[in-house]
């Protein structure tokens, strides 16, 4: 079997975590712990256990909430253009979402975003220029207001990406850099809003082997 080993620091949050994933036929086993789970002893705190059959469902379990999260997934066609059709539903706070997105064509989608109960719906464009630079508007229904985001892929497989938020008047810019030879991957993000102008930066490494 096919196994991958993900690790991701936030230097931030001065916070680790790893995720171990397992391919069982056509199903991911994934167990996920925090440095709450090792700190001061071993412990439950901050470990997620998970099972996913990629395109069809995940069962999310929050070992210490015994919180359970549901999560599936579906395809239909719609004007011979595929749906995707996401349905989430938490079980300790019963909370249901609701996520659909309309492929258009490889360049251009449309995406809504639902909390039932909420009143409230996020609907988002997407639109790809010549696969290396991505604009995002997004409107939030319940508070009438719009996001911009807008990427661009730089350097072979790095990433710069800048967003802002119209309610906050907040500009964030983000850099990614994604290094194949070492498995790394970091992310460097400015709010320049914030006074300090202090990046925020998180790596990760991901090791795949056989089990």
């Amino acid at each position: 079997m096919k196994a991958t080993l993900k690790t991701k620091y936030d230097a931030d949050k001065s916070g680790a975590a790893s995720t171990l994933a397992v391919n069982a036929g056509d199903v991911k086993l994934r167990a996920s712990i925090t440095d709450a789970t090792i700190i001061n002893g071993p412990s439950l705190n901050g470990l997620a256990l998970s099972v996913e059959k990629p395109g069809f469902f995940i069962v999310d379990y929050n070992v210490p909430k015994k919180d359970l999260r549901f999560q599936f997934m579906n395809t239909v066609k719609v004007a011979e253009k595929p749906l995707n059709l996401t349905y989430i539903h938490s079980w300790a706070d019963n909370r249901t979402i609701l996520d659909g997105t309309l492929v258009f064509d490889s360049a251009n989608k449309v995406s809504a975003n639902h909390t039932l109960g909420s009143g409230n719906c996020k609907l988002k464009y997407t639109y790809v220029h010549e696969g290396a630079t991505t604009f995002e508007p997004s409107y939030d229904v319940a508070k009438n207001s719009w996001d911009f985001a807008v990427s661009r892929k730089v350097y072979g497989d790095d990433v710069f990406k800048a967003t802002y938020q119209t309610t906050s008047k907040v500009l964030g810019l983000e850099w990614t850099r994604n290094l194949k030879s070492s498995g790394n991957f970091k992310v460097a993000s400015v709010n320049m809003a914030d006074e300090s102008k202090r990046p925020k930066v998180t790596a990760e490494s991901t090791w795949n082997f056989e089990v």
